[in-house]
């Protein structure tokens, strides 16, 4: 399972990618748009920014798999959104708007799941190396 140590390893290339190349490379990853993603910090209060990719809309509202590569820990991000459901999105460099978090459950995150993984597999194998349920978040208009 990937560090918190790999995972900003991984963040801040992606970020040096998008500044050397000025957005040409680092919004797009496996096809998927990149979002850059601002909870808020649930035990700082201080905002925190993520880069996180988006495999699937519903009704034009983006969603993100909450998988930390497979591990058995939910990510930083999604327990803050958890605490805070209200976020700031940019797609692509542009600009924030303001968002709700909403975690998908039951029926409805049975199928978005099944969407997913058909489009982007590695999603599903992810799901393989743990025995939590992967959350899946879509970001609304609040």
């Amino acid at each position: 399972m990937p560090s918190t140590l790999s995972m900003k390893a991984m963040q801040a290339a992606n970020r040096v990618a998008i500044a050397l190349t000025g957005g040409r490379v680092g919004w797009d990853l496996r096809g998927m748009p990149v979002l850059e993603v601002t909870t808020t910090g649930r035990r700082s209060g201080e905002p925190r920014v993520t880069l996180l990719t988006s495999p699937l809309r519903i009704n034009g509202d983006y969603v993100v798999v909450a998988s930390r590569g497979g591990d058995d820990a939910h990510p930083a991000w999604f327990l803050n959104l958890q605490s805070n459901p209200d976020v700031l999105v940019s797609v692509r460099g542009g600009r924030p708007e303001a968002k709700r978090a909403r975690v998908l459950e039951d029926a409805e995150r049975l199928d978005v799941w099944e969407r997913v993984v058909e489009r982007h597999p590695h999603y599903g194998g992810y799901q393989l190396k743990t025995a939590r349920e992967i959350p899946l978040v879509v970001f609304e208009a609040p």
